[in-house]
């Protein structure tokens, strides 16, 4: 994505130019599940962000340098099994921080006891 576009949420015919490729291309992609489905506006247009710009792009550059819907899936399933590690990370060093906090008493103050009954 373009710098003047950084942050902002794309409309289906806004990213076909930006990426190049067709409206059905993208469909495709999120038809098969390679590609999350957007969230919608209010008038029902799907919005798309970031970081499916980023997915997107990269489906397409593995297409154009000949790898199969089968391998770009399975590589896929190998950066989404990256970012859910790195979540899990970050999760469990705010989990220590906030457990190192605790007094280790029993009262109902319990940072950690309060950080994982928050939704």
């Amino acid at each position: 994505m373009d710098d003047h576009n950084s942050g902002r949420l794309l409309k289906r015919a806004e990213l076909t130019k930006v990426m190049g490729c067709h409206p059905e291309t993208i469909r495709y992609y999120e038809k098969t599940g390679m590609m999350p489905d957007p969230p919608r506006s209010k008038a029902g247009y799907r919005l798309y962000d970031e970081a499916h710009v980023s997915r997107l792009r990269f489906i397409l550059r593995a297409r154009e340098l000949g790898f199969s819907i089968e391998d770009i899936r399975g590589l896929l399933d190998l950066m989404d099994g990256e970012l859910q590690i790195a979540d899990l990370k970050r999760i469990e060093q705010i989990l220590a921080e906030t457990a190192a906090r605790c007094s280790g008493e029993d009262v109902p103050e319990c940072p950690v006891l309060e950080a994982l009954s928050c939704t």
